[in-house]
């Protein structure tokens, strides 16, 4: 079984480091404010979020100021993820995370809207070593255009599937995340979904949209697993 951990809200908070970042880069970019008010984060994908910044404050979203607003995001995250002390990891993440590792079978993995850099900068923030995750998908890693979160899932699937050297069906695939569209993700490539109710989405509303599990938070060690026993024998 392969089971796919978002990162923001999910594992980790960062306190809001992202929004003020974009604005830096922004000013950076553009040698004036920019405004960021309008714009959606909670499950988005980075690339997407820039693009929009762009879009919202007159500038057309080409491939070369994508590329010049992502160096300098990414730059001023990693850096900032670094030095503020304000990734704090979300309670029982660690234990839930070191607990699924330990299953027989199961290989852990990361699917988030984050690009690499900042991706790994805020787990190794966390406290996750290099190779404590043996797959990851990025934010910008999706293989059509425009990017989306619905195409990452069937990227984990291909590269979990070329490391263990057989073909993993959807069912087997597990994608754990806050938002409504970690749970929209896993349902458009037939793979389980577990909502975790520690971001902007209550639990109705994971519930609603078609989780196969909503706990409250990743305390509840015991139920997740649990569960993934259950799917795993099933």
């Amino acid at each position: 079984m392969l089971v796919l951990f978002d990162i923001d809200g999910t594992l980790l908070l960062t306190g809001g480091l992202g929004r003020s970042v974009m604005q830096q880069a922004g000013l950076a970019m553009l040698g004036r404010e920019v405004s960021i008010e309008a714009l959606q984060f909670a499950g988005r994908l980075d690339p997407l979020i820039l693009t929009d910044l762009l879009t919202l404050n007159g500038i057309e979203a080409t491939e070369q100021s994508l590329h010049d607003m992502r160096t300098h995001y990414v730059d001023r995250m990693t850096a900032a993820i670094a030095t503020s002390g304000r990734v704090s990891v979300l309670p029982g993440a660690h234990e839930l995370v070191r607990a699924v590792g330990e299953l027989p079978g199961v290989t852990l993995g990361v699917l988030t809207g984050n690009y690499a850099e900042t991706g790994r900068a805020k787990l190794a923030a966390a406290g996750w070593p290099k190779d404590a995750f043996e797959i990851s998908v990025w934010g910008d890693e999706s293989p059509n255009r425009p990017h989306s979160r619905d195409q990452l899932p069937g990227v984990a699937i291909e590269r979990c599937s070329a490391v263990r050297g057989e073909a993993i069906p959807g069912e087997k695939v597990v994608v754990i995340g806050d938002t409504v569209h970690d749970v929209a993700c896993a349902r458009a490539h037939g793979c389980r979904a577990v909502g975790v109710s520690t971001g902007n989405y209550p639990s109705a509303s994971l519930s609603k949209a078609g989780a196969d599990l909503v706990v409250e938070s990743l305390v509840d060690t015991g139920r997740v697993v649990r569960q993934l026993e259950v799917w795993m024998a099933s």
